[in-house]
């Protein structure tokens, strides 16, 4: 007889999520409350941190600039020793930079990569011992459409993007015989403020976007938080090196 199990509960976990307090990761994050665990919230910022006291007790923030990778394993530790055992981890953090490759500066490129990838990986490596240790985790690399598809004036962004997926699937297989996963979730267009700063003042584009995504809307922050809760529940516990486009069908989308 089938018995009933909190497959996509995550009571009694504790998870990372950088850049969790602003846009995707407030999303993340409450939806991880929501799910029963508790958010750890890092960015460089003390700005946004208001946004957090909704969640109580069930969050915590700490100010970290994920490029600062010579302390990566200081935070970690830090963390765990303030709120114990880290069973996720999610590397949302990011900047945009949008200019013509003729403009782009390989500074312009290398601030980019820094924070998606050198950063992400630093983290990652920092907590995933601790996983291995306790034989059971999941990292989440927040990759994009530009993982798939080609947007112009993003090289730095879609570089970095494209390289979470590599990066993902070479943790995955050396993880995941640990108990470690390793996923990514590639968002579409999603209510957000740099959204709306991109399409407000431009209805042509605004229709554009539209008509590529086969549900005809965009999408919200929380559908972004529950997809990360599915991968990191038991309900995807033999899910391991996917990238999971959440985008109402745009990829697929003429």
């Amino acid at each position: 007889m089938f018995e009933s199990a909190p497959f996509f509960s995550l009571e009694g976990q504790t998870a990372i999520v950088t850049g969790g307090a602003t846009g995707l990761g407030l999303g993340i994050t409450r939806c991880i409350v929501g799910a029963g665990g508790k958010a750890i919230v890092i960015a460089r910022s003390e700005g946004d941190v208001a946004a957090l006291n909704e969640l109580g007790d069930h969050a915590a923030f700490y100010r970290f600039d994920i490029t600062d990778t010579d302390h990566s394993q200081e935070i970690v530790d830090q963390i765990i020793s303030d709120h114990g055992n880290i069973s996720i981890l999610v590397n949302n953090a990011g900047i945009h930079r949008k200019k013509p490759i003729e403009e782009m500066t390989v500074e312009d490129f290398n601030a980019v990569l820094n924070v998606h990838l050198v950063g992400a990986f630093s983290l990652t490596k920092a907590v995933i011992p601790h996983m291995k240790a306790n034989k059971k985790g999941s990292v989440l690399f927040q990759a994009s459409m530009t993982s798939f598809i080609g947007q112009p004036f993003v090289a730095g962004y879609s570089t970095a993007k494209a390289g979470y997926l590599g990066l993902m699937r070479t943790l995955a297989a050396e993880c995941g015989a640990f108990g470690v996963r390793v996923n990514a979730i590639a968002p579409g267009w999603i209510d957000t403020p740099m959204f709306h700063q991109a399409t407000d003042t431009d209805p042509a584009r605004m229709q554009k976007i539209l008509g590529r995504i086969p549900m005809n809307t965009i999408g919200d922050p929380m559908d972004i938080g529950l997809a990360a809760v599915f991968l990191c529940s038991d309900a995807a516990r033999y899910i391991n090196g996917v990238c999971l486009p959440v985008d109402g069908g745009a990829l697929i989308g003429l």
